[in-house]
Parts: structure tokens; sequence; C-alpha cells
């Protein structure tokens, strides 16, 4: 299925890898001019540039979105391509350890870059009636004694999803979350993993029913429909994208 999203207005927080760079991808083959954020200008400009590939408006701009006046600068420079359609909050600090250093990245990134994004976007997805995707995880669906920081601010990114739809509906403005399961792809978590702890990767791929990591691709196709007309009568849902991997 080919998701048209032509004329749409569409910002990835996130957006230069894995992901977060699937989903600009998908949005920009659908039609829609896309904007991207990350701190890595070089990933950014190497996406952006296959977002221009596909004939659409392509924006992107290093912001570290752990800042608040990054991440306002980016918002607004990136309505400048008329607007705000849809906000995708993917961006994560990854972090998975129960230390100080760990809670400050998860809460900064995965938890404030979320509010504060939805926050400078409000007025704009007001005006379009538009929507937000946020990215969650599987880990926030439970208790996680290896990433317990991750796991708890990914179950905060949930929560605050639902409360989200439920102030914004009045608006006309739906909020949804994707919580994917272990995505594999070039450069990613799991890529190194297969290297550096192989007993770890064989044992998350012994979960998965389908035996294999999910592509970005797979979830990025999610993030993809919730945003799309298809999905207009749903609202405060996080769907799990994760191969059947929490059956087990």
């Amino acid at each position: 299925m080919t998701f048209d999203f032509t004329g749409k207005k569409v910002l990835v927080a996130g957006g230069s890898r894995g992901i977060g760079r699937s989903i600009a991808l998908g949005f920009a083959a659908g039609g829609a001019a896309v904007s991207i954020c990350a701190r890595g200008a070089a990933g950014l400009e190497a996406t952006r540039a296959e977002i221009a590939a596909h004939g659409v408006p392509a924006h992107a701009m290093p912001a570290d979105l752990a800042n608040q006046a990054d991440i306002e600068a980016w918002v607004a420079a990136a309505a400048r391509l008329g607007g705000v359609d849809v906000l995708v909050n993917n961006a994560s600090g990854f972090g998975m350890a129960d230390t100080e250093e760990g809670w400050q990245k998860s809460l900064d990134v995965d938890v404030m870059a979320t509010v504060r994004a939805s926050r400078a976007a409000l007025p704009f997805l007001k005006a379009a009636k538009g929507c937000i995707v946020n990215t969650t995880s599987i880990s926030g669906l439970g208790p996680s004694v290896r990433t317990p920081a991750y796991a708890a601010v990914k179950a905060l990114v949930i929560n605050y999803t639902a409360s989200q739809a439920a102030s914004l509906a009045k608006d006309g403005i739906r909020v949804n979350a994707i919580a994917p399961g272990s995505i594999e792809f070039p450069g990613g978590m799991w890529e190194e993993r297969k290297t550096t702890d192989p007993t770890l990767y064989g044992r998350i791929l012994a979960s998965i029913p389908f035996g294999r990591y999910g592509t970005p691709e797979e979830v990025a196709n999610a993030a993809l429909f919730l945003a799309s007309p298809l999905a207009g009568w749903i609202t405060g849902q996080t769907l799990v994208v994760d191969g059947g991997q929490t059956l087990s």
C-alpha cells in the first residue's frame, strides 16, 4: 500500500538514521515535504538528500534534542515549509543503565524532547488539525532489569501519548504511538551487539517468534498508517510492532 501525503508537511525528530530515517523517507515517498533534525550534521545531510530525491521539499537542521532552545528553533524553521501536519517524536537518548547519567539522558531526550517539540508544534498542528506520532518501545510495556531507565521513560511516553490524545481531541488533533520491538539496521544497537555481545543478541533473537530482528521500514509503515486518513478514528493508542516478541 502506498500512502498519499501530497501537500502535507511532516517533522521527524531524530530523523537521520534507523527508524526515524525510514519514517522520513516513507513520508517523502508519499509526497510530503519533510523536515528532520538530529545531532550529526553529516547523517542529516545524507538523509536530507535522500528525501529530496523523491522530488519533495526537504529540510534538515542539526539540533540537540536535550536542549529546549534547539527544539524550538528547529520547529520554527521547519514550519516555514508551510506549517506542520504531522509531528513524529522519534528521538531517544538510549539511557539504558540505572545511573544518574542513564536516567538523565532518557528523561531529557525520550521524554522532554517529546513534550517540548509537541508544545512548539501545537499552534501549527491546531491550524492543520494534524497529528502526532510518538516512538516508544516494547520495553515500556513491562519491567526491565537490564534497561530500567529506558523502560521507565518509554512507559511514560505511552502514558503521555494517551494524555495528549485526550487533551488535544477537542482541537481535532490525533496522537498515537508506535512501540517497536528489537530492530536491526546498519550502525544500530543490535548490529553492534551482534559483535560485542553475541550472547545477548542470540537470546533476544530466540525470543522473536518470526526468528529475525525487525527492520526500520516495518516500523515506519506503522507510523505512516497512524498518520494517514486510514487511521482517522484512532487516537490515544500504542501500536506494537515487534514480530510477536512480546508474546514470549
